[in-house]
């Protein structure tokens, strides 16, 4: 395991799809750690340490701990005097921040709450502009051409540099670039959707056509699917693990559903994967890790961490990418047993 003595291999950086920007491989994302269960200083401890390997990419949402996570990047990137121009910024919009509140007009994506929520995160991160900008998931009771134009309105207005989405289909990507191509405007330049060695499906197959006909590009997030590649749930739930402390959201519903049939699924497979990391001389979290970066339509894998070591460790991932030669990849296809197979031509 990487300490922070431990030498961090050389980070490397990808295209965002066929736009000419430039981001880490791994990136690091605030999603219910950082304004949430992890404290400010430990927040800001990462971050550091993530800029330090080389780590540009930074990824929040308005929705992530009632904006908290927002304010608590921003003061980091003010606490350090980092160039801006260095950094690589993104936030999402979606589900508005105001919880508790007046929900009418505080989601989705209208024009309204895009433009608006927007202002807010720029607010709360104290930046003048976001390089990446998602529309948080698909948004079925506004227009497309609404949606395209606000975000559009964002770009031109120079409070955003890329639009993307996050959790969208297939085919509501393809339905928003048509939009777009009709207007001559911008389309999606990036997708967001979950991504590891037990969720290929979307990644696989489905975009496809994506790739071919737009060139999007993929900033994934869960490489570790919220931990269970690691192994740590072979045997149950640790009483300190987040699914065990967790009181609300995504992590209860996942202790809820431990021990299901999916569960069972999931972790039959992730044993599997054992003797193989070790044979390699790693662990199934790095090794999941460098299974995801491995994907050249992968431009950046957002990981978490609530510990500065937990950078190093996820870094070190880099390290295991000249071993996942193709006789290693299709060993772990055989063990997974989820390989894609049908070509996706729904487009």
């Amino acid at each position: 395991m990487a300490t922070s003595g431990d030498k961090l291999p050389k980070m490397q950086y990808r295209f965002l799809g066929r736009s000419g920007l430039q981001v880490s491989v791994i990136s690091l994302g605030g999603w219910v750690t950082y304004g949430g269960s992890v404290g400010d200083e430990i927040a800001h401890e990462c971050m550091k340490a993530a800029y330090d390997a080389g780590i540009n990419f930074f990824d929040c949402a308005e929705g992530y701990a009632e904006g908290k996570s927002e304010i608590s990047m921003g003061q980091a990137i003010k606490k350090y005097g980092w160039k801006r121009n260095d950094l690589v910024i993104s936030t999402k919009i979606y589900w508005g921040n105001a919880f508790g509140d007046n929900p009418v007009n505080n989601g989705g994506l209208s024009r309204k709450h895009v433009i608006e929520g927007t202002e807010a995160s720029l607010k709360r991160l104290q930046l003048d502009y976001v390089d990446l900008l998602y529309a948080h998931r698909p948004d079925r009771n506004t227009p497309i051409e609404e949606t395209v134009r606000a975000f559009n309105y964002l770009i031109n207005s120079g409070k955003a540099l890329y639009w993307g989405t996050s959790e969208w289909n297939a085919e509501e990507i393809a339905m928003a670039w048509a939009c777009a191509e009709r207007l001559n405007l911008i389309g999606p330049v990036m997708e967001q959707p979950q991504y590891n060695m037990l969720e290929r499906d979307k990644v696989e197959r489905q975009f496809a056509l994506l790739y071919e006909n737009y060139g999007l590009g993929l900033t994934i997030f869960s490489p570790l699917k919220t931990g269970i590649l690691t192994g740590k749930y072979d045997e149950g739930i640790p009483e300190d693990s987040r699914i065990a402390t967790a009181t609300e959201g995504f992590t209860t519903s996942q202790r809820e559903s431990y021990g299901n049939e999916q569960w069972q699924q999931n972790l039959a497979q992730v044993k599997k994967l054992k003797p193989l990391a070790e044979r390699l001389g790693t662990d199934r979290a790095t090794l999941a890790l460098a299974w995801v970066i491995k994907n050249p339509r992968v431009s950046s894998a957002i990981t978490g961490a609530s510990k500065v070591e937990q950078i190093a460790k996820s870094v070190k991932a880099l390290d295991l990418l000249p071993l996942l030669d193709e006789k290693v990849m299709a060993e772990i296809d055989e063990l997974l047993g989820n390989k894609p197979t049908v070509p996706y031509r729904r487009l």
